[in-house]
């Protein structure tokens, strides 16, 4: 007689090699930040043409030249950023809403942006079936939010091709006194992803994470000046 292991075995186990092997060697240690990628059911949210490859390291393609990125990549977000419970975030650039369900688990509320309407609604439903009830995803520009002095932290999910954007676009603006922002910068094909901390009124400060190349944000490509 032959045993089959469960489905939901399996996946469990995909779930732990997945951390195992992906995300803890691309220096990934926090154990909150782990667990995170343990609870939040990566296949759930994975477009279902591409279910078979929902733990691989890699992007997934979601329509529209977006991508849902990989799970270390996700990883590195989640950890740079340190979100606490009482933290209010902004999530650029919903995609699937894999990274928006996981910023819901350390956050207190997320509020996720999205310009595409089809990606926002199946999003929505992806956050829903994940009781993700702390996230908000809205239909909107990024480019047109006016928020000031607001948000503990902030994920842009997609590249700017200059730093000074992020300032002109009000991103860096929108951080409380302390606040952090995820941000991946420049043109390809080598980008920086970099940490943004607000530490006074006019001041921020810029850590260098690492090197990667992401699509950009839709509407990024505008001319800036400021300089951090």
């Amino acid at each position: 007689m032959t045993i089959s292991t469960p489905v939901s075995v399996k996946l469990e186990s995909a779930r732990q090699q997945m951390v195992d092997q992906q995300i803890r060697t691309w220096e990934v240690l926090d154990a909150t930040v782990l667990e995170v990628l343990r609870q939040v059911h990566r296949d759930d949210f994975v477009p279902y043409p591409f279910r078979n490859v929902a733990f691989a390291d890699s992007n997934v393609p979601l329509g529209h030249d977006q991508l849902m990125l990989a799970p270390k990549f996700d990883g590195r977000i989640l950890q740079a950023l340190a979100i606490t419970r009482s933290d209010e975030v902004l999530d650029v650039g919903t995609g699937s809403g894999f990274l928006a369900a996981c910023l819901g688990r350390l956050g207190a509320h997320v509020r996720s942006v999205e310009i595409f309407p089809d990606l926002a609604e199946r999003a929505t439903a992806n956050l829903h079936t994940a009781a993700a009830n702390n996230v908000i995803v809205e239909v909107a520009d990024a480019f047109k939010l006016a928020d000031v002095d607001r948000y503990d932290a902030i994920v842009l999910s997609g590249s700017l091709p200059t730093m000074g954007q992020l300032a002109d676009d009000s991103f860096a603006r929108a951080l409380k006194i302390g606040g952090r922002l995820f941000a991946v910068v420049g043109r390809g094909p080598a980008m920086q992803a970099v940490k943004i901390t607000r530490t006074a009124q006019n001041d921020w400060q810029r850590e260098e994470l690492f090197e990667t190349v992401i699509p950009p944000l839709v509407n990024a490509y505008r001319p800036s000046s400021f300089v951090f």
